[in-house]
């Protein structure tokens, strides 16, 4: 099976629920974003330590699991309080070690700069999704989940810059 189907050269994408939407869509367009996000996660998998590119490695699933649901019009959907409150004992844990004094000046490190860039993303994926949510009453969880990621990749830029003795803060 190719991955070229030409179905789309006239500005429309088929979805989960078999219809055909344009493009532009609020629904391509946060599912869109969330895919820019994941790989941007893969990129920044090389080069955190072992412990996280693990916690990156599930998040992409589960990012998949978002755009299903998004794409199914919430017909399908795997990601909820489980996960969301998973992403809150993270950051919890990662708080534990990273006693902020302040505003922070991101990228101390090219690792913790790589998920600054995944933050700034999933809070644009966020963005997106809150149309989503507001236009086709799905997908609350979804919002609630990329709020909390964009927290926990904060807080894990923090945690790699203490381990090197690098948090800058804007004074």
């Amino acid at each position: 099976m190719s991955i070229t189907t030409k179905t789309g050269d006239k500005g429309t994408t088929g979805i989960f629920t078999g219809e055909r939407i344009v493009k532009f869509s609020p629904i391509i367009e946060a599912n869109g974003t969330i895919d820019e996000l994941s790989s941007f996660l893969g990129e920044a998998k090389h080069y955190v330590d072992d412990e996280l590119k693990e916690i990156l490695e599930k998040i992409q699933v589960e990012l998949y699991s978002l755009m299903a649901e998004i794409a199914s019009k919430g017909e399908y959907k795997k990601v909820g309080e489980k996960e969301i409150s998973h992403l809150e004992e993270l950051i919890r844990k990662f708080e534990e070690d990273v006693k902020l004094e302040g505003f922070v000046i991101p990228g101390s490190t090219l690792a913790s700069a790589k998920l600054d860039v995944c933050r700034a993303v999933a809070r644009r994926a966020e963005r997106k999704v809150s149309k989503v949510v507001l236009e086709y009453g799905i997908a609350e969880d979804a919002l609630k989940y990329l709020n909390r990621l964009s927290d926990l990749l904060f807080v894990m830029a923090r945690y790699i810059e203490l381990k090197e003795g690098k948090i800058k803060y804007a004074k």
